[in-house]
């Protein structure tokens, strides 16, 4: 919501003090808790700073609210802020009352009021970035690119990693891939970094999955703020979605789907630890594993905190019965979840109204129905990972290597997994090439729209499936379900097939120049970047001895993934105006 101001310049003065101020609270946060010791300054300095910078905070907020021209509307806005500062005026005036060291508890809580402002501004210029009237994903990429490298900074500090020393393109590597959901490594999640390191690590997969624009609208949402016709168009074209009304209603399922999920995933987990050792006897790190490895699913990241994935958990059952459904409901896409929570809801409020008024017949509005957008979604996906899975289990059976495990329920999560999750329960090396093949296949497919998976998406293959059915059966229109689809859907579709396909032979064939004398076979070479292209995150164990150039490329197409080829160049073309003006048309040859 934008509030009306009576002096511009005051409003434009103060928002370059709250960038500056945000610098510099995020500065003392870094040199307080990245170092083992005080770096510049010392601990009394950067803690008088922090005081300085949460008056500055006050003195804005003052500010703006005699500068607004509805007083009302700026504290019904910004109501939040009141509670939090009486909660820190009483814990400072009480803490010497409470608490054993009150002055450690105030620096706490101020601590924690300036986190708190540091983040709703942060989430809020991303909102008001994707609305300010430019191309909302020249503002998406620009976002994802801010997070990325503050992650690479954050992760290169002492205290966020074991190693002796963190170089600046492994962190960026590590950052790009948590941030993009895909779970190539170049140094071992679990033990190259330390609890505060791993906790970064989620934090970027968490906002990468959901994406940093979306999370500050939800924040918004969740302050009781109301999202303006512009933010609203923003979140439209950012979600894919149809309906302008219903977006703050899609915003708030998403959050609420995935701290559910999540929930339910991590709780469902912690028995799942029971034979590691660091990890059995403490109760944290039994919590932390599970939630962990719960977000890293459902976002569909394949972050795993043990050095060989999931391979000691493959005859576990809270393998198939958690972590399996947990990446098939992330790779879904919020529009399909929120399309069958709609139609549960309203069957079962119609349900309990005809119970309660059984002399109605009829309803006044007609049932949800299930949109075509879910069916394709859910049908191509059920035939993507059962035909996959019988594949890979009959290729493996037969695979002149020794040793390899083709059973049903491997084969089954590792289709489901390859297709944009990561984990392994087998070792990816040792499978044959056709196994390769296959498990490239899927990884090019990937998830579906609006999800927080990579690939073309399941809904871009079936309209090319349907476009060749259609050609053969000489039908004049694409049709799926009985339903058309529209030609731009159609045009779109091939752009994106033929945008991935040049990306993934681009990448292999740099990928082969860089890497020419580390002796790599093409098929592991085309993999790494096909995993790389999808988010998937699977490797053939050439990720490890990448050089530095071979990162690069790998940290730009894991990017280029996440954001799509599409999006990337609606962000090239948003000013190109369509032409208004056709030529003749004359036949030619094809085929």
């Amino acid at each position: 919501m934008r509030i009306q101001t009576k002096n511009k310049k005051i409003e434009h003065f103060f928002v370059v003090v709250n960038v500056l101020t945000s610098v510099v609270v995020t500065a003392t946060f870094v040199l307080l808790y990245g170092f083992d010791e005080p770096q510049v300054f010392s601990v009394r300095t950067l803690h008088i700073i922090q005081i300085v910078a949460f008056f500055v905070f006050v003195i804005e907020k003052l500010a703006r609210f005699v500068n607004s021209f509805s007083r009302r509307e700026f504290l019904a806005v910004n109501w939040f802020e009141i509670p939090l500062l009486i909660a820190l005026i009483v814990l400072v005036f009480g803490a010497h009352k409470w608490f054993a060291d009150p002055g450690g508890m105030i620096m706490f809580s101020l601590g924690t009021y300036l986190i708190c402002q540091v983040v709703t501004k942060a989430c809020r210029s991303c909102v008001d970035l994707a609305a300010s009237g430019r191309n909302p994903t020249t503002a998406l990429i620009a976002v994802f690119m801010i997070l990325i490298v503050t992650g690479a900074g954050l992760l290169m500090l002492p205290r966020f990693h074991n190693l002796e020393h963190m170089s600046f393109i492994d962190a960026l590597f590590t950052s790009t891939s948590a941030t993009c959901v895909t779970g190539l490594i170049v140094k071992d999640t679990g033990s190259d970094f330390t609890t505060m390191g791993q906790v970064v690590i989620l934090g970027l997969i968490q906002l990468g999955g959901l994406g940093i624009v979306i999370f500050g609208a939800v924040l918004a949402l969740l302050l009781g703020q109301a999202l303006s016709v512009r933010e609203s168009v923003a979140m439209q074209d950012l979600l894919s979605t149809q309906t302008l009304g219903r977006i703050s209603q899609m915003i708030g399922f998403i959050f609420v789907a995935t701290i559910l999920i999540e929930a339910v995933g991590a709780l469902s987990m912690l028995n799942m630890w029971n034979d590691v050792a660091p990890v059995a006897q403490l109760a944290g790190r039994r919590w932390f594993y599970s939630i962990f490895h719960s977000i890293s699913a459902f976002c569909n990241a394949g972050f795993s905190l043990f050095p060989k994935s999931l391979i000691d958990y493959d005859d576990h059952i809270g393998l198939y019965g958690v972590i399996a459904p947990l990446i098939v409901l992330g790779g879904l896409g919020f529009g399909v979840l929120y399309n069958l929570f709609q139609v549960f809801y309203d069957r079962v409020k119609r349900s309990i109204r005809r119970r309660l008024n059984r002399g109605v017949v009829f309803e006044k509005a007609p049932p949800m129905k299930i949109r075509l957008q879910t069916k394709v979604v859910l049908s191509t996906s059920a035939i993507l990972i059962i035909v996959g899975a019988i594949v890979l289990m009959t290729l493996e059976h037969y695979s002149p290597q020794p040793d390899h495990d083709s059973r049903f329920k491997c084969a089954l999560f590792q289709s489901i997994s390859a297709r944009t999750a990561g984990f392994n329960t087998v070792d990816i090396a040792a499978l044959s090439d056709a196994s390769k093949i296959l498990l490239m296949s899927l990884m090019f497919v990937g998830g579906s729209p609006s999800s927080t998976a990579g690939g073309i998406k399941t809904v871009t293959l079936a309209v090319i499936i349907m476009v060749a059915y259609a050609t053969l059966r000489k039908r004049p229109d694409v049709e799926i379900f009985r339903r058309s689809v529209s030609l731009a859907v159609v045009g779109r579709a091939i752009t994106v097939g033929l945008l991935f396909l040049a990306i993934l032979l681009g990448g292999t064939f740099l990928l082969s120049i860089t890497e020419r004398q580390s002796g790599f076979d093409l098929i592991d070479i085309m993999f790494e970047v096909s995993s790389a292209l999808g988010t998937v995150g699977l490797s053939a164990g050439v990720t490890g001895s990448l050089t530095t150039a071979g990162k690069l490329i790998i940290i730009a197409t894991m990017l280029v993934g996440r954001l799509g080829p599409l999006t990337l160049l609606a962000a090239i073309t948003f000013n190109l105006k369509p032409v208004r003006y056709e030529y003749p048309s004359e036949p030619i040859i094809v085929g």
